[in-house]
Order: structure tokens, then sequence, then C-alpha cells
């Protein structure tokens, strides 16, 4: 999956011209790529590896001295992170793997859109920030190449990820579905947890990350979290070749094209094949559209 060229940055930096204020809600001093801030976020990252690739109680570690670290290097920076190691927090305390029972999901939701709310609350009442926002766009009409982008993800999904499910076994981390209640359950979990991957990852890690870094600097170190959630909730072996460019491109077509509805949309349509092929690859003869 290509990457497009790196959209202007939002990133205020040491480049801001003199005299000028930085926009609303955006730190007046940025983090360079190799800084204090930088190791602190990195630490950030790293306690998700620990936390959701490793699942081990020994990534709340970097996760407390990120957040020290983060103050250390600016108050504002350490802020944010605060927020982020908050929500992943409370995400640890629970497990991702896929599990489709009523129950779960029910407190899967609660869980997850806590993780979104408790650092916009936060944000915006207690920081009285405005940085976290869900941008729609409104009143401009999505270009013939924001429409084509759509036809490719559909293609690459539809090409690439029954390869990768069946041949690496990945696909078992997913429960068989039989009957049309788990078909269902298993349809609305995949795409609710792809609409809040993009609530969470993109519209407040990185979101926030891009207020102190560099472009490419804020959605590697967000792309480092984002994989290490997928990898325990099932895109295991080698998911990482396919998540990590994925996480990457997101993180840019929000950027550019200013429209959460937009990057939903292209995960959604992504996801529709994820959700395909794994109950094609539990049942072969079901939904036999797929080359491999």
């Amino acid at each position: 999956m290509s990457v497009p060229p790196s959209p202007e940055p939002i990133h205020t930096g040491s480049s801001s011209e003199p005299g000028q204020p930085p926009p609303a809600g955006r730190s007046s001093s940025g983090h360079a790529t190799i800084s204090l801030g930088s190791f602190a976020t990195l630490l950030i990252s790293i306690a998700a590896v620990l936390l959701f690739g490793l699942q081990s109680d020994w990534g709340y570690l970097p996760l407390v001295s990120g957040v020290v670290l983060g103050f250390v290097a600016g108050r504002t920076l350490g802020r944010d992170l605060l927020l982020i190691a908050l929500a992943l927090g409370l995400i640890s305390t629970i497990s991702v793997e896929a599990d489709i029972s009523w129950g779960n999901i029910a407190l899967m939701g609660v869980v997850l859109g806590g993780a979104v709310v408790v650092p916009y609350v936060i944000s915006r009442w207690v920081y009285g920030d405005d940085v976290i926002k869900f941008p729609r766009r409104q009143g401009r009409p999505w270009s013939k190449l924001e429409w084509g982008w759509l036809v490719v993800v559909v293609f690459l999904g539809w090409l690439i990820l029954p390869r990768y499910f069946i041949g690496s076994g990945a696909y078992q981390n997913w429960p068989a579905v039989e009957t049309p209640s788990e078909i269902i359950r298993l349809f609305l979990g995949v795409n609710a947890v792809g609409i809040w991957d993009e609530l969470f990852f993109i519209c407040t890690v990185f979101t926030l990350l891009y207020r102190h870094f560099p472009f490419w600097t804020a959605n590697v170190l967000t792309s480092i979290i984002f994989v290490s959630f997928l990898w325990e909730l099932g895109y295991q072996a080698w998911g990482p070749l396919l998540t990590i460019p994925f996480a990457l491109v997101q993180a840019v077509i929000f950027t550019r094209t200013k429209s959460l509805p937009y990057t939903i949309c292209v995960h959604l349509l992504f996801d529709l094949m994820v959700f395909l092929a794994i109950v094609h690859a539990h049942h072969p003869a079901w939904i036999d559209i797929f080359w491999y």
C-alpha cells in the first residue's frame, strides 16, 4: 500500500514566525524528533507494545515513566501524554482478544468508549484545550481521488486479506461463526472497533502527538500503539506487515482530507473485507469470492 506524501504540518515548533502566536490549542514550542520529549513519548509507545503486544504488566513502568519525563520535557507535552496514558491504562484492564459474546461486546463498548471520552473531557473542560476534534469537512464533496482511493482499498483488501488470514492461520484468532446471531455480532464487532480505531488512535492519540512533533514522528509513534492493540485483537503472525502501513496511511488520509467520515469510510471498507475474509477462512464454501 503506497503512502502519499506527508501533508502540510500543523506542528508549530521553532520554525514559527517570530511574534506569531500558535493556533488555538497548539503548543507554542515543538519537540524535535530526537529529544527528551520524543523519548518520553517513545516510552508510552513501548508501554503499548508490552501491555497489548506481549500482555505484560511491565508495560505500566514505561507508561508512568513516559508521563513523568513528558512533564520534564514540557508541561503541555506531559499533560497530553497523561491523557494517552490514562486511556491506555483503561484499555489494559480488559482483554481485547476477539470475543463476540454479548457480555464482552458490552464490556468493550464501555471501556473503549471511556478511552475516547475521558481524554476528550479532560482536554476540553479541565485543560481548556480545543485540540481533540472530530472534523466533518461539511460542504466539501469528496474528490475523484478520494472516491478512487475507496475502490483501491476494497481491491487491496480483497487481494491481500484472504492470503494473510488463511496463509498465516490468523483467522483462528476470531471465532468460527455459525448462526445468524454470531455472524451479526462478528460484523458489528469488526465495524465498531474500526470506528473506534479512528476516534482513538487518529483523532485522539495522533492529534495530541502532532501538536508537539513533526508529522512523521507523531505518525510513527502513534502507529506503534495502534499496531500493538491490533496484535492483541488478533492481527498476529505477519499481520504487522499489513497493519503498520495501514495505520500510517490512515493518519495521512485524516490529515489531508480533514474529514473523519471519509477516514472512517476507508477503514470500514477495509474491515468489510476483513469480515468477509474471516468468515470465508472458517467456511471456505461460504462467500467464495476471493482469489488466492
